[in-house]
């Protein structure tokens, strides 16, 4: 078994990953943690049952599907290895990723034998309007991965505060935390992101959060087709890293409300 571990976030940077030449075992991580219902033990059966859920009846997923993408293959982290590297990006989507696989890791993985390093870009020279690692060629992966951040104790302690406060759903006290930590360590593009969530999950005078306001706004400007509507909503929210199967959750959720037609 090889003694390098990759864990990379979504199957799109796993397409050019085999082009960068580096050794080791791979482990895609396919989950969306920045939708749906969470619990705080991740290791627990519960919060696999909620997400296989929640995924199966919004994504169009089987269970059983679910399972052997996103459970089975995280039974690698209970093996040993010499190196493990996290690839995740700047946005919410990715980070909040971030905090479930370091989580993942605090109860299933023997931390004091691994080095553990992430690889986290907010930008990638020659890449204009940079939104993930997976718009990446190999050789950019691979520069990307000699300019990796080593982490350690505190990073993991930072990361599990974040991850708790974020399930707990309790915003003034994640504010609070938020404006109280000065340090982040290697995690430095944590607190934009939390940031935006907490942009997300507040309302404004008609009852919108930031996101449905944003595309409602977008939808009035005269854009009408879905495929527009996404390319408008990634050019200022890049932030949240979502797809189009999650812009349309919110789409859905203003067409609910009788704001908009569901566009085709």
């Amino acid at each position: 078994m090889s003694s390098i571990l990759h864990i990379l976030n979504g199957d799109s940077t796993a397409y050019s990953f085999k082009d960068t030449g580096l050794d080791g075992d791979i482990l895609v991580w396919r989950e969306v943690l920045s939708q749906g219902p969470l619990i705080e033990d991740i290791s627990s059966s519960e919060f696999w049952e909620k997400r296989s859920e929640w995924i199966s009846k919004g994504f169009n997923e089987s269970p059983e599907n679910y399972r052997k993408k996103v459970i089975e293959p995280l039974g690698k982290l209970s093996n040993i290895y010499d190196e493990i590297t996290l690839w995740f990006e700047f946005d919410l989507h990715c980070q909040i990723n971030m905090l479930g696989v370091m989580e993942v890791m605090l109860k299933h993985t023997d931390l004091s034998i691994p080095k553990v390093y992430l690889v986290c870009p907010g930008e990638c020279a020659g890449v204009p309007d940079f939104r993930g690692m997976g718009q990446l060629n190999g050789k950019q992966l691979a520069d990307l991965y000699d300019d990796r951040f080593r982490l350690n104790d505190w990073d993991f302690i930072l990361a599990s505060q974040a991850w708790k406060l974020y399930v707990s759903g309790n915003t003034i006290a994640l504010e609070k935390w938020i404006n109280e930590t000065t340090f982040w360590g290697s995690l430095h593009l944590l607190k934009p992101a939390l940031q935006a969530h907490l942009k997300r999950v507040r309302t404004n005078e008609a009852g919108l959060n930031h996101i449905e306001q944003i595309l409602l706004d977008i939808y009035n400007s005269g854009i009408k087709r879905k495929h527009a509507i996404y390319e408008a909503f990634w050019k200022t929210e890049k932030i949240y890293g979502m797809g189009d199967l999650e812009i349309d959750i919110y789409l859905r959720l203003l067409a609910d409300k009788n704001l908009i037609a569901m566009p085709a």
